[in-house]
């Protein structure tokens, strides 16, 4: 079964366009909802973020991810120990997903996640869709839908690779700034392609 993925930087659309390929009958494995499921009460995963941030655990013994994102993004080399601990947490999951995506008849699944790229996991990938987005566009997504200042965005804009450089390895290009509609014609003919390369 063929397995390809889907980025984009934060804020740029990824997730709509996730959803257009759902409504498409593509099946999406979402890490992003992974990362929240291995990080429950009594998973392996929250136990070792517990223990290295144990102040982003609220009394209730769930994360409080506002905080421990807040933490990890002023200090990027915390970012990249929590990485550690749930990536390879996440990658599991993921490739349980996509068994149960292969069961179910389909030729092909989507992983969508923020870091194809930056953890070069494209290498294992048949091909990556990115949705691209302008960092103006970013920012103002970020603030109306995080409640994010421009400098606590503009931080985690740059924590991500430049877009000239995900554009580069991509194979497809869905433009983020553009309206639904457009996004919507660009999805479908990025699906037509995906059936075709999995024939």
């Amino acid at each position: 079964m063929r397995l390809f993925g889907l980025t984009g930087g934060i804020a740029s659309g990824k997730s709509t366009v996730a959803r257009m390929f759902q409504a498409l009958g593509d099946g999406v494995i979402d890490a992003d909802a992974l990362a929240r499921e291995v990080v429950e009460p009594g998973r392996p995963a929250l136990a070792k973020v517990a223990a290295r941030w144990p102040n982003c655990v609220r009394p209730d013994g769930r994360l409080d991810r506002a905080a421990l994102g807040a933490r990890v993004f002023e200090h990027p080399e915390e970012r990249l120990e929590l990485e550690a601990i749930l990536h390879p947490a996440i990658q599991e999951a993921a490739h349980a997903r996509t068994l149960a995506v292969e069961a179910a008849g389909k030729p092909y699944a989507i992983y969508e996640a923020a870091l194809v790229f930056e953890k070069d996991l494209d290498a294992g990938l048949d091909g990556v869709i990115l949705v691209a987005a302008s960092p103006e566009t970013q920012i103002q997504r970020m603030r109306e839908r995080d409640g994010l200042d421009g400098r606590e965005a503009r931080r985690r804009l740059d924590a991500q690779l430049p877009l000239d450089e995900k554009r580069r390895r991509a194979r497809w290009i869905v433009d983020g700034d553009v309206p639904l509609e457009e996004t919507r014609r660009q999805v479908e003919a990025v699906h037509r392609a995906l059936e075709e390369a999995s024939r």
